[in-house]
């Protein structure tokens, strides 16, 4: 009888952690890819639509309309991120959607490699423009007393390119400080079929 049991036990915990890894999988693989296309090379994100809802359907909205083709990172600092999404070659900020909630208490962390949304001091202004954390920058999380910046996706492919990019030299350019003084171009940001 307790052998019985014991099997029959064995059984449901086995197909319940069964269960329970391919709703994991499933949600893993409904997440988005996008290639980022840039001058310097191809940099592949998932994109964590599980985790960052309004943040990831804002920023496939911006890849959908072709708003990321033709701007440049206009913000690198090595060792901490490179920025981009909002200005042209020309340095020019292009007009965007309204913006967003901070989505920074998803309990996902500014890693190396992770892509976060840019924003100012208002924790509820993030439009189009994002940073990869070029380090772990984990004093951008949120805390409490503390607003973080709303991780939302990493690198899975090309982080050999983020690092080239974040090694180039930079210079101030009117207004603006850390911009590279060869410019960095995204060519375009299309979704990846899997």
């Amino acid at each position: 009888m307790l052998r019985t049991f014991l099997l029959s036990f064995s059984i449901l915990l086995s197909s319940s952690l069964g269960a329970q890894e391919t709703a994991q999988e499933q949600a893993v693989a409904e997440n988005p890819v996008v290639v980022l296309r840039t001058s310097e090379g191809d940099i592949t994100l998932e994109l964590f639509a599980d985790k960052a809802p309004i943040t990831v359907e804002n920023f496939l909205d911006y890849v959908d309309s072709g708003f990321y083709e033709g701007t440049i990172f206009h913000r690198v600092i090595p060792n901490f991120m490179i920025q981009g999404g909002g200005f042209d070659q020309t340095m020019q900020k292009k007009s965007t959607n309204p913006p967003i909630k901070n989505e920074s208490k998803n309990r996902m962390h500014n890693t190396r490699g992770t892509i976060a949304m840019a924003r100012t001091n208002d924790p509820d202004s993030a439009t189009a423009q994002f940073f990869i954390n070029h380090r772990s920058n984990l004093q951008l999380d949120w805390a409490p007393g503390r607003e973080g910046y709303a991780v939302f996706g990493e690198v899975i492919d090309g982080m050999d390119v983020v690092d080239y990019i974040a090694a180039i030299e930079t210079a101030r350019k009117g207004s603006m400080g850390d911009v590279p003084t060869e410019t960095i171009m995204i060519e375009s940001v299309e979704r990846q079929n899997l």
